[in-house]
């Protein structure tokens, strides 16, 4: 169970976190560049090189960068813990569609991004204390 500022601070840094991983993929030339130098990483670490992705991977890593960008945004300027919950359900299903693709033999870089999306998914779907613990609150319950 978490109390609810820890709730908050957990949601908005998962929030940031979407957006510094996210960003990359919103538009054509950020997507070419990011891919490029995961191609790159790939080599310095003895991996297979990254298949080259078609006219619509293109275009669908566009849309899951921007749509990704926008929910962050969303859930950084409307405090609202509700919102962390349908997050959570998000990463539950992205961390679903991360293993099928390393089932599949995708980038065991995948791995790393799989922890933090199950971290955040199980942190977002804790209950939430009905109050934080204060000294007051103490003072008043003795």
């Amino acid at each position: 169970m978490l109390f609810q500022n820890a709730y908050q601070r957990i949601y908005r840094i998962s929030a940031w976190y979407d957006l510094a991983v996210t960003w990359p993929y919103a538009t054509p030339l950020t997507f070419a560049f990011f891919w490029q130098f995961l191609d790159v990483s790939h080599a310095q670490m003895g991996l297979a090189p990254l298949p080259e992705i078609p006219v619509y991977g293109i275009l669908f890593a566009n849309f899951f960068g921007t749509v990704v960008l926008i929910w962050s945004i969303v859930r950084l300027k409307i405090n609202n813990p509700a919102l962390a919950r349908y997050d959570a359900a998000g990463r539950w299903l992205f961390s679903a569609w991360m293993i099928n693709a390393l089932w599949q033999g995708a980038s065991p870089l995948l791995w790393g991004f799989l922890i933090i999306e199950i971290g955040f998914a199980i942190l977002q779907s804790l209950p939430i204390a009905a109050s934080d613990p204060s000294p007051e609150s103490e003072a008043v319950h003795s």
